[in-house]
Protein backbone atom coordinates (compact mmCIF):
# COMPACT_ATOMS: atom_id res chain seq x y z
CA UNK A 1 0.00 0.00 0.00
CA UNK A 2 1.24 3.92 -0.81
CA UNK A 3 0.91 5.94 1.83
CA UNK A 4 0.25 9.38 0.34
CA UNK A 5 0.89 12.74 2.34
CA UNK A 6 0.08 15.97 0.31
CA UNK A 7 -2.13 18.88 0.33
CA UNK A 8 -3.54 21.24 -2.24
CA UNK A 9 -0.57 22.96 -4.27
CA UNK A 10 0.91 22.18 -7.73
CA UNK A 11 3.56 19.94 -6.29
CA UNK A 12 1.10 18.39 -4.18
CA UNK A 13 -1.15 17.28 -6.92
CA UNK A 14 1.59 15.49 -9.06
CA UNK A 15 1.61 12.52 -6.91
CA UNK A 16 -2.01 11.80 -6.80
CA UNK A 17 -2.94 12.22 -10.55
CA UNK A 18 0.47 9.66 -11.32
CA UNK A 19 -1.13 7.13 -8.69
CA UNK A 20 -4.86 7.59 -10.43
CA UNK A 21 -3.39 7.33 -13.52
CA UNK A 22 -1.63 3.82 -13.06
CA UNK A 23 -4.56 2.64 -10.87
CA UNK A 24 -2.03 2.16 -7.62
CA UNK A 25 -4.35 1.85 -4.52
CA UNK A 26 -2.99 4.31 -1.70
CA UNK A 27 -4.22 5.83 1.38
CA UNK A 28 -4.64 9.34 1.63
CA UNK A 29 -2.78 11.77 4.58
CA UNK A 30 -4.03 15.18 4.28
CA UNK A 31 -0.79 17.59 5.56
CA UNK A 32 -2.62 21.22 6.04
CA UNK A 33 0.50 23.26 5.16
CA UNK A 34 -1.97 26.40 5.70
CA UNK A 35 -1.97 25.12 9.63
CA UNK A 36 2.38 24.03 9.79
CA UNK A 37 0.90 20.44 9.81
CA UNK A 38 4.50 19.73 7.29
CA UNK A 39 6.85 20.71 10.52
CA UNK A 40 5.06 18.41 12.48
CA UNK A 41 7.56 15.80 13.89
CA UNK A 42 6.14 12.48 12.54
CA UNK A 43 6.08 14.35 8.93
CA UNK A 44 9.43 14.94 9.27
CA UNK A 45 10.43 11.19 9.55
CA UNK A 46 9.16 10.93 6.21
CA UNK A 47 10.06 13.95 4.50
CA UNK A 48 13.26 15.72 5.99
CA UNK A 49 12.67 18.80 4.06
CA UNK A 50 9.82 19.36 5.24
CA UNK A 51 7.45 19.79 2.30
CA UNK A 52 4.76 18.05 0.66
CA UNK A 53 3.97 15.77 -1.11
CA UNK A 54 5.54 12.53 0.46
CA UNK A 55 4.94 8.34 0.07
CA UNK A 56 6.06 5.84 2.03
CA UNK A 57 5.58 2.13 0.36
CA UNK A 58 4.93 -0.27 2.47
CA UNK A 59 5.33 -2.76 0.15
CA UNK A 60 8.79 -1.85 -0.93
CA UNK A 61 11.68 -4.82 -1.57
CA UNK A 62 13.51 -4.22 2.05
CA UNK A 63 10.62 -3.39 3.76
CA UNK A 64 8.69 0.33 3.92
CA UNK A 65 10.45 3.28 1.96
CA UNK A 66 9.97 6.58 2.50
CA UNK A 67 10.26 9.38 -0.69
CA UNK A 68 10.16 12.85 -0.66
CA UNK A 69 10.64 15.28 -3.72
CA UNK A 70 7.49 15.22 -6.21
CA UNK A 71 10.11 14.35 -9.05
CA UNK A 72 11.52 11.57 -7.44
CA UNK A 73 8.06 10.11 -6.19
CA UNK A 74 6.82 10.61 -10.00
CA UNK A 75 10.00 8.72 -11.15
CA UNK A 76 9.66 6.12 -8.45
CA UNK A 77 5.65 5.40 -9.44
CA UNK A 78 6.59 4.71 -12.70
CA UNK A 79 9.45 2.30 -12.13
CA UNK A 80 7.28 0.60 -10.05
CA UNK A 81 4.83 0.14 -12.01
CA UNK A 82 6.00 0.17 -15.36
CA UNK A 83 4.03 2.94 -16.81
CA UNK A 84 4.28 6.85 -18.52
CA UNK A 85 7.95 6.28 -18.48
CA UNK A 86 9.43 4.43 -21.32
CA UNK A 87 11.67 2.21 -20.41
CA UNK A 88 14.68 3.00 -22.79
CA UNK A 89 14.94 5.30 -25.70
CA UNK A 90 14.56 8.97 -26.87
CA UNK A 91 11.28 8.77 -24.95
CA UNK A 92 12.70 7.98 -21.68
CA UNK A 93 14.90 10.63 -21.76
CA UNK A 94 12.81 13.39 -22.89
CA UNK A 95 10.32 12.51 -20.25
CA UNK A 96 13.10 12.66 -17.65
CA UNK A 97 14.57 16.22 -19.57
CA UNK A 98 11.19 17.92 -18.93
CA UNK A 99 10.17 16.39 -15.75
CA UNK A 100 13.73 18.41 -14.39
CA UNK A 101 12.59 21.64 -16.36
CA UNK A 102 9.68 21.55 -14.71
CA UNK A 103 10.80 21.00 -10.91
CA UNK A 104 13.79 23.32 -11.74
CA UNK A 105 12.42 26.08 -13.65
CA UNK A 106 9.13 26.35 -14.40
CA UNK A 107 7.84 25.86 -10.75
CA UNK A 108 9.90 27.88 -9.15
CA UNK A 109 9.58 30.60 -11.07
CA UNK A 110 5.62 30.32 -11.13
CA UNK A 111 6.12 29.83 -7.42
CA UNK A 112 7.72 32.94 -7.16
CA UNK A 113 5.72 35.20 -9.23
CA UNK A 114 3.05 33.70 -7.27
CA UNK A 115 3.91 35.59 -3.96
CA UNK A 116 5.34 38.55 -5.37
CA UNK A 117 2.61 39.29 -7.46
CA UNK A 118 -0.69 37.83 -5.51
CA UNK A 119 0.18 37.05 -2.45
CA UNK A 120 2.88 39.73 -1.11
CA UNK A 121 1.25 42.38 0.79
CA UNK A 122 3.51 44.78 -0.22
CA UNK A 123 4.03 44.54 -4.15
CA UNK A 124 8.00 44.55 -5.20
CA UNK A 125 7.69 45.73 -8.84
CA UNK A 126 11.00 44.44 -9.64
CA UNK A 127 10.36 41.23 -8.58
CA UNK A 128 7.45 40.99 -10.32
CA UNK A 129 8.79 41.92 -13.29
CA UNK A 130 11.42 39.72 -13.31
CA UNK A 131 9.65 36.57 -12.61
CA UNK A 132 6.68 37.77 -14.63
CA UNK A 133 9.73 37.67 -18.27
CA UNK A 134 10.92 34.36 -16.48
CA UNK A 135 7.61 32.77 -16.96
CA UNK A 136 6.65 34.16 -20.20
CA UNK A 137 10.26 32.94 -21.18
CA UNK A 138 9.71 29.13 -19.83
CA UNK A 139 5.98 29.09 -21.78
CA UNK A 140 7.59 29.97 -24.65
CA UNK A 141 9.73 27.02 -24.22
CA UNK A 142 6.83 25.07 -23.78
CA UNK A 143 4.96 26.03 -26.48
CA UNK A 144 7.52 25.90 -29.12
CA UNK A 145 8.33 22.01 -27.49
CA UNK A 146 4.57 21.41 -27.74
CA UNK A 147 4.33 22.95 -31.78
CA UNK A 148 6.68 19.49 -32.23
CA UNK A 149 5.19 16.94 -30.27
CA UNK A 150 1.55 16.39 -28.76
CA UNK A 151 3.14 15.70 -25.38
CA UNK A 152 6.29 16.84 -23.99
CA UNK A 153 8.12 13.33 -23.78
CA UNK A 154 6.95 12.78 -27.55
CA UNK A 155 3.77 11.57 -28.76
CA UNK A 156 3.13 9.48 -25.51
CA UNK A 157 1.88 10.87 -22.25
CA UNK A 158 4.25 10.77 -19.23
CA UNK A 159 4.94 11.86 -16.05
CA UNK A 160 7.08 14.98 -17.36
CA UNK A 161 3.35 16.28 -18.26
CA UNK A 162 2.21 15.12 -15.15
CA UNK A 163 4.62 17.65 -13.48
CA UNK A 164 3.94 20.39 -15.35
CA UNK A 165 -0.27 20.56 -15.44
CA UNK A 166 -0.40 21.61 -12.04
CA UNK A 167 1.67 24.30 -12.45
CA UNK A 168 0.30 25.87 -15.94
CA UNK A 169 -3.23 25.34 -14.73
CA UNK A 170 -2.29 27.46 -11.94
CA UNK A 171 -0.69 29.57 -14.63
CA UNK A 172 -4.35 29.85 -15.89
CA UNK A 173 -5.98 30.47 -12.80
CA UNK A 174 -4.21 31.54 -9.79
CA UNK A 175 -2.30 33.81 -12.01
CA UNK A 176 -4.06 34.05 -14.94
CA UNK A 177 -4.37 38.22 -14.41
CA UNK A 178 -0.70 38.26 -14.12
CA UNK A 179 0.20 35.72 -17.40
CA UNK A 180 -2.83 37.14 -19.67
CA UNK A 181 -1.08 38.84 -22.05
CA UNK A 182 1.68 36.07 -22.04
CA UNK A 183 -0.85 33.35 -22.72
CA UNK A 184 -2.93 34.45 -25.77
CA UNK A 185 0.05 34.21 -27.82
CA UNK A 186 0.70 30.41 -26.79
CA UNK A 187 -1.70 28.25 -28.26
CA UNK A 188 0.11 24.94 -28.22
CA UNK A 189 0.28 25.48 -24.49
CA UNK A 190 -3.33 25.31 -24.79
CA UNK A 191 -4.56 22.95 -27.06
CA UNK A 192 -1.90 20.89 -24.27
CA UNK A 193 -3.80 21.93 -21.48
CA UNK A 194 -7.41 20.73 -22.86
CA UNK A 195 -5.92 17.53 -23.87
CA UNK A 196 -4.00 16.22 -20.45
CA UNK A 197 -6.80 18.33 -18.34
CA UNK A 198 -9.45 15.93 -19.95
CA UNK A 199 -8.16 13.09 -18.40
CA UNK A 200 -9.93 11.40 -16.16
CA UNK A 201 -7.29 10.53 -13.89
CA UNK A 202 -6.16 14.48 -13.80
CA UNK A 203 -9.47 14.96 -13.14
CA UNK A 204 -9.28 12.91 -9.89
CA UNK A 205 -6.13 13.40 -9.05
CA UNK A 206 -6.72 17.05 -9.32
CA UNK A 207 -9.20 16.86 -6.34
CA UNK A 208 -7.12 15.16 -3.99
CA UNK A 209 -7.18 16.33 -0.98
CA UNK A 210 -10.28 17.73 -1.85
CA UNK A 211 -10.19 21.95 -1.12
CA UNK A 212 -12.57 23.46 1.58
Amino acid sequence: MIHLYTWTTPNGRKAPIMLEEIGMPYELHPVDIGKDEQFAPAFLRISPNNKIPAIVDDAAAGGPLTIFESGAILSYLAETSGSLLAPSGPARWKAIEWLHWQVGGLGPTLAQLGFFAVRAPTKAQLAIDRFTNEADRLLGVLDRRLTDARYLAGEEYSIADIACYPWMLAATTFLKDTLAESLKTKPQVARWLELVGDRPAVRRGMQVPKST
